[in-house]
């Protein structure tokens, strides 16, 4: 059985970042994936592949909100919020 090459997944997810995330440079990412670690001395290549593979996921989440109708009503449901929850609960504050 070949072994796990988590350097060569490291560098592929690297690409794969500067290719989707062009507007970030390397270090934007590496810092944002490893911020909480620590000194990295120790990180081993594989804690560093799912520290970037967390990091990638929560990124390609990340929906833009753009449309300016949609902006407004989260803005409107931020504003009446407890309504809301209100209204979820069945409970009067």
């Amino acid at each position: 059985m070949r072994k796990t090459n988590y350097y060569s997944q490291v560098v592929q997810i690297l690409h794969s970042l500067h290719n989707s995330y062009p507007e970030y440079n390397m270090g934007r990412h590496l810092s944002t994936a490893l911020d909480g670690y620590g000194d990295l001395w120790g990180v081993t290549d594989k804690e560093l592949l799912f520290a970037l593979e967390k990091y990638k996921a929560q990124l390609d989440m990340d929906v833009p909100h753009t449309d300016e109708k949609e902006i407004d009503q989260i803005i409107r449901d931020g504003m009446n919020l407890d309504d809301i929850l209100k209204e979820e609960d069945g409970e009067d504050f």
